[in-house]
C-alpha cells in the first residue's frame, strides 16, 4: 500500500453541499461524503469557493474535520463572474494549477468532477488530462433512497474514471490547444515555416510528456541541442511529471581519470587530490533530467559504466563499494555520426542502442532559411534583455540583411550562434537602437570573413579551381583570391548577387555601380566565364 498522502482538488457544491440542520446528516453533501468513507481516506482537501458562499464553505468544512479530524480543508477563494463561460472558468483554474505546489512524489491528487457546473468539470478534465493537475479523476455518487441508506452508513459510491475525450468535443479543441502550446513552448515561441521541422518537435512533444526514455539530439554545433534539452525538462517539470534539475555537461570538457569523477562522484580518498566526498552529476540529477553533450566525446570506460547506470538506475562511485541509486531521464546530444563512431570502435554499440530510442536529427539553419526571419525578431528581443535597450532595423538595413541571411553565400557554419554573435554585434554597435545599412553592410563582411577563414583553416574547400587553371602559371595569392572569388559565385543565385557580395563596400562610391561587369573582367583575367565559376 502506498503511503503517500491522498489530497482531493474539489468545488464546493452550493446545492448538493447545502444544508445547516441536523437533517444534513441524512442527506447527500458530495464533500462531506467522502469523508465518511471507509475505504480510503484523505488528508487534504483544496475546496475551491465563491466569497458570497463563504458561510456554506465554512460550515462543511467543520462537518467534514467532525467525521475525518485528520482531513486539513483549504477553503480556497474561486470568484467567478460567469461559472458557465469556458474562458473563465478555464483560465482561473489554469492559473491555479501552475501556482500549485504539487508533490507527487510524497502526494497523490484526487480531482473530484461531481460538484461544481459541468464547465468546470470539463475544465477540470482538462487539467488532468494535460498534466496541469497531477492525478486522477474522482466521480461520487449518491445512494438510492438518501435519507433511509445515510442513517444506515451507506454513503453512497465512487469510481476512478477515464471520461471519453470524444464526447466533449470543446474539450477536445481545448486539450489540442494546450498541445499546441507546449510544441511552441518547445521552439521557444518561434514560429517555424519547416514542414519537417514542426513536426520532429510535435512528436518530441508526445515523447517528452509520455516517455522516461532517452533521447538522441544529433545535429551541429549550434543547431539548438542544449536549448532544446531545456526546453524538453521546463515542459516535464511544468506539467510535473519530474521534481528534479536540470544538469547539462559537455562531455568534451571531461577527460582522464577526472572523467568518471565527474560523471559518478567519488569517495573521499579515493585518489590523490579526493579530500571530499563527490556526487557527481548523475546523482545530481536524480528525479529529474541530465543532458549529455558531446555524448561521442565519453571514453569507452565511462560508456559502459553510464550504460549500467541507465539501465539498473544505480552505480558504483569511483573508490567506492557501495552502490548510489539514481533515476534521471537522459538526453544526450551529438554532432557526430555514431555509426560510424561505433564502426571506429570508438563507441559502444550496446550504449548507441540504449541512447537510440528516441533519435531528432536537428536541421542546420542554412536548412532551415525560412526560419530565419522569425529567428532574427526572437535574437533582437534576446539581445534588448541583455543590453537594456531595444533596437530595430531601418527598413532598408532589414531588406539588405535578410536578403543576405537567406542568400547561398550565408554558409552559417555556427547555425544559431552565427545568427545571435551576428544579432548581438548589429544590436551593440547601433545607434540610439536604430540598424543602418552601413552597420548591416560592416557587418556581411565580417561574417564572409569569419566564414573564408573557417574554410581554409580546416582545410575543408570544397571549391576547386577549374581543370583550365594551371597554378604553375599563377601566385599563390591569386589562386586564393580566385579560390574564395569562386566559392562565392557558387554559393549565389546570381552574377549580380555574387557582385554584390564581393563589392560590398567600394560599389558605395561609384555613381552607377556595374557589379556583374566588374565579376566578369574579373574571371575574364583567368580566362574564365561565369558558367565556368558555377560549374
Amino acid at each position: 500500500m502506498s503511503n503517500k498522502k491522498q489530497v482531493a482538488v474539489s468545488f464546493l457544491g452550493t446545492v448538493l453541499d447545502s444544508g445547516f440542520g441536523q437533517g444534513r446528516w441524512q442527506k447527500w453533501r458530495p464533500n462531506v461524503a467522502m469523508n465518511q468513507r471507509h475505504d480510503f481516506h484523505l488528508d487534504r482537501m483544496e475546496l475551491f469557493y465563491a466569497e458570497k458562499y463563504r458561510d456554506l464553505a465554512d460550515h462543511v468544512k467543520a462537518d467534514i474535520q467532525q467525521v475525518s479530524p485528520h482531513t486539513a480543508v483549504n477553503l480556497v477563494p474561486m470568484e467567478l463572474e460567469n461559472p458557465w463561460d469556458f474562458s473563465e472558468v478555464y483560465t482561473k483554474l489554469h492559473d491555479w494549477a501552475a501556482g500549485y505546489a504539487f508533490d507527487t512524489e510524497e502526494e497523490t491528487y484526487l480531482t473530484h468532477i461531481t460538484t461544481g457546473t459541468h464547465v468546470a468539470q470539463i475544465c477540470l478534465f482538462l487539467l488532468v488530462e494535460s498534466r496541469q493537475i497531477p492525478g486522477v479523476l474522482l466521480q461520487t455518487a449518491p445512494p438510492k433512497n438518501q435519507r433511509r441508506s445515510m442513517g444506515k452508513g451507506d454513503i453512497g459510491g465512487y469510481e476512478i474514471i477515464d471520461l471519453d475525450l470524444a464526447r466533449y468535443d470543446v474539450l477536445a479543441e481545448r486539450l489540442a490547444a494546450v498541445r499546441d502550446d507546449a510544441v511552441r513552448y518547445l521552439k521557444s515561441g518561434i514560429s517555424t515555416q519547416n514542414a519537417a521541422f514542426n513536426r520532429m518537435i510535435a512528436e518530441i512533444e508526445q515523447v517528452a510528456l509520455h516517455s522516461p526514455s532517452p533521447i538522441l539530439l544529433s545535429g551541429p554545433t549550434g543547431a539548438g541541442k542544449s536549448m532544446l534539452a531545456r526546453r524538453i525538462f521546463e515542459l516535464k517539470k511544468a506539467r510535473h511529471l519530474i521534481k528534479g534539475e536540470f544538469v547539462d555537461v559537455n562531455c568534451a570538457t571531461l577527460r582522464g581519470d577526472g572523467a568518471a569523477s565527474a560523471l559518478f562522484g567519488h569517495k573521499k580518498g579515493a585518489f590523490t587530490g579526493a579530500a571530499e566526498k563527490r556526487e557527481g552529476y548523475l546523482k545530481t540529477a536524480d528525479g529529474g533530467v541530465l543532458f549529455l553533450d558531446e555524448i561521442g566525446e565519453l571514453g569507452l570506460d565511462e560508456q559502459a559504466m553510464l550504460l549500467k547506470a541507465i539501465e539498473e538506475k544505480h552505480f558504483y562511485p569511483v573508490g567506492s563499494d557501495k552502490e548510489v541509486q539514481s533515476s534521471f531521464q537522459l538526453i544526450a546530444g551529438t554532432n557526430r555520426d555514431l555509426r560510424r563512431e561505433i564502426r571506429a570502435g570508438r563507441f559502444r554499440e550496446d550504449l548507441f542502442a540504449r541512447i537510440n530510442i528516441w533519435n531528432y536529427p536537428l536541421p542546420a539553419l542554412a536548412d532551415r532559411r525560412e526560419d530565419i526571419a522569425p529567428n532574427i525578431e526572437h535574437q533582437l528581443a534576446l539581445a534588448a534583455q541583455e543590453l537594456g535597450r531595444a533596437t530595430r532595423f531601418n527598413k532598408e538595413a532589414y531588406v539588405l540583411y535578410l536578403d543576405f541571411a537567406l542568400s547561398r553565400q550565408s554558409l552559417w557554419r555556427g547555425n544559431f550562434r552565427d545568427l545571435a554573435a551576428s544579432i548581438m554585434r548589429l544590436a551593440t554597435l547601433a545607434p540610439q537602437g536604430r540598424i543602418s545599412t552601413d552597420l548591416v553592410r560592416a557587418e556581411i563582411a565580417r561574417l564572409q570573413y569569419l566564414w573564408v577563414e573557417d574554410v581554409e583553416n580546416t582545410e575543408k574547400s570544397v571549391f576547386r579551381l577549374p581543370q583550365t587553371i594551371r597554378r604553375e602559371d599563377w601566385d599563390l595569392f591569386d589562386l586564393q583570391q580566385l579560390e574564395n572569388v569562386l566559392a562565392i559565385c557558387r554559393q549565389s543565385k546570381s552574377m549580380a548577387e555574387a557582385g554584390r557580395a564581393l563589392f560590398n563596400v567600394s560599389r558605395n562610391s561609384r555613381s552607377t555601380p556595374n557589379d556583374s561587369d566588374r565579376l566578369r573582367k574579373y574571371l575574364a583575367r583567368f580566362g574564365l566565364t561565369w558558367a565556368d565559376a558555377v560549374a
